[in-house]
């Protein structure tokens, strides 16, 4: 999903962006899975409260916010 996000050219370039720092943070070893998906959340919810996001994308970030909640160490 973060890597349809990055490549949609409909989606503002910020919001790409985050989508590909979260893909990457998720992509590192060497920290627990619960410390990377807390840090992806946080840059996923800063893309989800941009205004200029559409609509198909929040929905596909709110969707990712659910299953990054559900990791645990």
């Amino acid at each position: 999903m973060l890597s349809a996000i990055a490549g949609d050219p409909s989606v503002p370039r910020n919001i790409r962006r985050l989508a590909t720092q979260a893909k990457e943070t998720l992509a590192k070893r060497g920290e627990e899975p619960s410390v990377r998906a807390a840090f992806a959340a946080s840059l996923l919810e800063e893309a989800s409260n941009d205004p200029n996001i559409p609509m198909h994308t929040r929905t596909s970030i709110w969707n990712l916010l659910s299953l990054l909640e559900t990791v645990r160490e």
